[in-house]
């Protein structure tokens, strides 16, 4: 099938979605039946504006500089198609720019996108294939064994609690305990990433707290005492997504700008609500730290491992499209755990979709507050090697495309 194709990211960018565009647009290259390739500026939003900009016309270096650069390099958006209409646009605009392939990389609401245009395009008989590619830091996504994204941002987030516990022991005669909140909604894969910093008892992070534990203020405070009274400090990971027994997030914000553009709820301030709780009821000394999006974009500690697995899963997207596969992610296999093996497979987009992975309880400690083993075999490998930046006049050099309009 000849035709153009389109590229295009969508959601919060990670330390290597640029690698799985990269993966993507270097694999297509490699197939003379996919004539113009396109990205999508500022993903689905792109396409409906009738936003393309010509890959072809970027240099290779540029091209391969995706894999040490952060962030979403063809830029993204969270915009949310809503009608049968807005499916019909997108549908009439790959029509007019003769799109035949459309590579998506994002997260749940991208799967549910790609799966919806794709359907659309199948019941009104245009030849179209569309392929997911995963990105998302929260290693949510259903049929995937971990996501691009989640193995960089553990390693970075981790470095960085590792750091800030030498920090707070070196002064915790002032600053006692140190409340670091970190990202994740409904899933606490990232603050339970942050226990491969500990290598002993001493080690932060000595409590971690989780969506899928409902938070009990009494417990915790317990808890937090515990290790004032043994080791003198206290160093706490709360994933923003902390929850009450009743479901409610204890940072839930409220009025007019409570949900974001998916319906989401609007979440931020748990480690100050932490923090706060703990000077109340411990009589101690607390600070606290939002690293925020910080954590997500960390190209000069990005896992090699994370780094690669993206790269591929854009490279098989093109692979299987190009074959006549449609209508699926490219999904992570893990084949082997020790010594650690990956291979890609493929999940039906609307499973993916639908789908929401939490974190296992069988992972979590007896008492709520930590990980055990199970989770620390899963997670070490996706953490191992680093990205070797490119480095100008001591800092990181990174990529911007020229962005060259396409015209028909």
């Amino acid at each position: 099938m000849k035709g153009n194709c389109v590229i295009a990211q969508s959601g919060g960018p990670t330390a290597v979605i640029n690698s799985s565009a990269c993966g993507v647009i270097q694999e297509a290259f490699k197939h003379p039946d996919i004539e113009g390739i396109y990205a999508a500026h500022n993903g689905i939003l792109g396409v409906v504006n009738e936003d393309f900009f010509d890959l072809r016309k970027e240099s290779p270096e540029t091209i391969e500089g995706l894999r040490t650069s952060p962030a979403a390099a063809l830029g993204s958006c969270r915009y949310k198609l809503k009608t049968e209409e807005d499916y019909k646009k997108v549908l009439e605009v790959f029509i007019k720019y003769n799109i035949r392939y459309f590579f998506y990389i994002g997260g749940n609401d991208s799967m549910d996108t790609a799966d919806k245009v794709n359907k659309l395009a199948t019941r009104t008989g245009y030849e179209f294939r569309a392929m997911g590619v995963p990105k998302t830091i929260d290693n949510d996504l259903a049929c995937t064994d971990h996501c691009p994204g989640y193995g960089s941002v553990i390693k970075y987030l981790s470095t960085m609690v590792m750091e800030a516990g030498r920090d707070t022991e070196a002064l915790y005669t002032t600053d006692t305990v140190n409340v670091i909140e970190a990202m994740g909604r409904n899933a606490g894969w990232i603050a339970a990433g942050t226990a491969l910093a500990k290598r002993d008892e001493e080690d932060a992070p000595h409590i971690i707290l989780l969506p899928e534990v409902p938070f009990d203020e009494s417990k915790f405070i317990a808890r937090v005492k515990h290790f004032l009274d043994t080791i003198g400090r206290c160093v706490i990971v709360a994933s923003e997504g902390t929850k009450y027994a009743d479901g409610t997030y204890i940072a839930e914000q409220k009025g007019a700008f409570a949900k974001d553009a998916f319906g989401h709820t609007q979440l931020g301030g748990t480690g100050l609500y932490i923090k706060n709780l703990v000077e109340a009821q411990a009589g101690v000394k607390a600070r606290f730290a939002i690293p925020s999006t910080i954590q997500r974009t960390g190209i000069h500690f990005a896992s090699l491992t994370d780094s690669e697995e993206a790269y591929a899963a854009g490279e098989k997207a093109v692979e299987l499209a190009v074959q006549g596969v449609s209508g699926k992610m490219v999904t992570l296999v893990r084949d082997n755990s020790s010594p650690y093996a990956c291979s890609t497979g493929t999940a039906d987009l609307a499973d993916v979709a639908n789908g929401e992975k939490l974190f296992p309880k069988e992972w979590i400690t007896e008492d709520g507050f930590f990980v055990n083993e199970k989770f620390f075999a899963y997670a070490r490998p996706l953490i191992m090697g680093e990205v070797d930046t490119i480095i100008e006049d001591g800092l990181p050099r990174f990529i911007r495309f020229k962005r060259i309009p396409v015209s028909l």
